[in-house]
């Protein structure tokens, strides 16, 4: 092919540049766009190709980018990633490994982040190098797409190249583009900085809530909410449950209740269950709104299962059967109450029942949240006539695993590219007719984080295992790149003997969005006292620098034994707060915290919540050299040490 640059088309502004070339055999149109869209942070790229005849067009793979940096052989460099909290987070969790000279390493991103014993476990799509010593200067890219994509590094002498955009395996990756139809890459950003991940993941983070986030949802000031979910108690929740966990939610200060898995008639048949909920789901809405809760639902609404219901996702409809995957096998039905067959969101008829299907849910049922779970985005096809491209018969790997029907082949990017753009497509229709509703992305527990899922939904539950250390564990891994209201935690019943382990439970899910998911009936007295004066803690104090703040991992990753904790700071108000975890180990009563962020020669007054006579006020160059010391009686215990700019 033969590309030349059309000037006359090209744009050249300030933040927004298009290169244009055309090419005449085929006839095509690419645009090289960078463009920034705040006043600080990373630059975006993408690349489109537009097919400008009457033939269809077949391309292969073409990164969002390609880079060799030219480096001083002799300097040392570090590389940085963040693996996804999917199913239990690993011990790893983050990794910083220095870079050196003969290094290859490659990261990859899907949907569905299945760990296996094989390979290494999916990454948020986010890259970081920098020098290890002095300022520690870098650089990053991220990726802001949801579908299959992957990332590389080498470094080879005095050259560190690489590239970021769609995973071309299996492949050999191939996409048709239709007459007068375009391909894009998925977008990437990429930027400079100082001051290692962290420094990094300020800026990240900031950005992030400027160019991705929802604007209408960060103006709502109660951004991120408590919330009580049902599925503590599985699928055997009903009407009288839920009733009766709105009314303690209520008591308790919390601010949404959020109805899980249980409630519907079938996979694939969206309806109440008349034997559970006879007076329907709006019924539980507006029960919760007359308590002054918000209401939220979980939905698998990709799935289809064996329901003859009228309106129903049915496998054996001959419409709805082009839709899957792949044909149900010989007398198939689903294995597990909530799992059935992907719909491939890429084929127009089915996103076009996907849209009305949702529409229907979030109005008929007064909905302010939507949860999707399971595995929205399907990850390959057997078909030959959907938009995607066919796959290759000879690799073509069709088997039934956790509950699912799975689909591998050569076409698996391309399926999933065509259903990720689908999928937000979808979103972004439903909240422009519903503005307030709040979009959490589950997808089987911390599958989905990713940068494209930041522009599309309010929050992920960024695991699937929801004990205090597991908690703890991904968010600290997630908030290195993004913002901490984003990181909802699932705090689930826990062994508290004491009151101190009682709150060291709650406060492991209140680093950002917290959602408790059982029915605290359970509780005495005393933890339900002790509760509501968490939770009002977290609307008065937490949440304003959840919302807002910097954030810096001040000690180790959470291992359950040692100490761990986490830093919030905001320049703006002047304010922070330090989470402080004691581990398991007995003979560790005490541990130094050394701040970061602060005026040096500012002073700070002090408040320890649950320890006041350990107040005082320290310098900011004492709490960034020094440290601050905290004590803690009780393994399994923590505090929290709110600290405010005095001079």
């Amino acid at each position: 092919m033969n590309w030349r640059l059309d000037r006359g088309a090209s744009r050249f502004e300030s933040k927004d540049i298009q290169i244009v070339y055309v090419a005449d055999s085929p006839p095509l149109k690419a645009v090289w766009r960078w463009r920034a869209r705040a006043e600080h942070g990373p630059i975006e790229h993408s690349v489109s190709i537009q097919n400008l005849g009457d033939e269809p067009v077949w391309l292969p793979l073409q990164p969002s980018l390609s880079f060799d940096w030219e480096v001083d052989p002799r300097s040392p460099l570090e590389r940085f990633w963040v693996e996804k909290g999917a199913d239990v987070p690993s011990p790893e969790g983050t990794h910083l490994d220095a870079l050196v000279d003969g290094d290859t390493w490659q990261g990859t991103s899907s949907t569905y982040a299945i760990p296996a014993p094989d390979r290494a476990r999916e990454m948020i799509p986010y890259l970081l190098v920098d020098e290890p010593g002095g300022d520690r200067r870098g650089w990053y890219v991220g990726i802001e797409f949801s579908g299959r994509t992957h990332m590389t590094l080498r470094r080879a002498g005095a050259s560190l190249r690489g590239e970021a955009g769609l995973d071309p395996m299996p492949g050999p990756y191939k996409t048709r583009v239709p007459p007068r139809g375009t391909f894009e890459t998925p977008t990437i950003f990429v930027g400079a900085f100082r001051g290692g991940p962290d420094g990094a993941g300020n800026i990240v983070r900031r950005w992030v809530r400027a160019v991705l986030n929802n604007a209408h949802t960060l103006a709502n000031r109660s951004y991120p909410l408590l919330v009580n979910n049902s599925w503590g108690s599985g699928m055997a929740v009903d009407e009288a449950l839920a009733h009766r966990m709105i009314e303690q939610s209520s008591q308790l200060g919390l601010e949404m209740f959020h109805l899980d898995a249980g409630w519907f008639r079938d996979v694939g048949d969206w309806q109440a269950n008349p034997s559970k909920f006879p007076r329907g789901i709006a019924s539980v809405a507006d029960f919760a709104h007359q308590h002054g809760l918000k209401f939220g639902l979980w939905v698998d609404w990709t799935q289809a299962g064996t329901s003859s219901q009228p309106g129903a996702l049915n496998v054996h409809d001959p419409a709805i059967k082009d839709w899957l995957i792949a044909d149900p096998p010989t007398g198939w039905k689903h294995s597990e109450p909530f799992k059935g067959i992907t719909i491939d969101l890429g084929v127009p008829a089915a996103r076009q029942w996907a849209q009305r299907e949702l529409e229907r849910i979030v109005s008929d049922y007064h909905l302010d949240m939507l949860e999707h779970d399971g595995y929205l985005v399907a990850q390959g096809s057997s078909r030959m006539d959907h938009p995607a491209a066919p796959p290759d018969p000879a690799t073509l790997k069709i088997y039934e695993d956790s509950g699912f029907l799975w689909v591998e082949g050569s076409n698996s990017t391309d399926v999933s590219d065509h259903a990720t753009r689908s999928y937000y497509a979808i979103y972004d229709e439903l909240r422009r007719h519903h503005p307030n509703l709040f979009l959490e992305v589950c997808n089987d527990g911390g599958r989905m984080v990713d940068f494209g899922s930041a522009a599309h939904g309010d929050y992920f539950s960024v695991t699937d295992t929801y004990d205090p250390l597991a908690n703890r564990r991904a968010f600290y891994d997630a908030s290195y790149v993004l913002p901490p209201a984003m990181l909802e935690s699932y705090v689930e019943n826990y062994p508290a003997p004491r009151i101190e382990n009682f709150r060291y439970v709650l406060r492991s899910g209140m680093l950002g969005w917290f959602s408790l998911m059982l029915d605290a009936s359970q509780w005495t007295l005393e933890q339900r006292e002790a509760a509501q004066r968490e939770f009002a803690l977290y609307k008065s104090r937490l949440r304003p620098l959840i919302r807002d703040a910097d954030v810096y991992h001040v000690a180790d990753r959470p291992d359950g034994v040692h100490w761990d904790g986490m830093e919030y700071y905001s320049t703006g108000l002047r304010r922070g707060v330090l989470y402080a975890f004691r581990g398991s180990a007995s003979d560790l009563p005490t541990h130094r915290f050394r701040l970061s962020g602060l005026k040096p020669a500012g002073r700070y007054r002090l408040s320890f919540q649950d320890n006041p006579a350990a107040d005082r006020e320290l310098t900011g160059e004492s709490l960034m050299q020094m440290g601050v010391d905290v004590g803690l009686a009780l393994p399994l215990s923590s505090d929290l040490i709110f600290f405010e700019e005095v001079s």
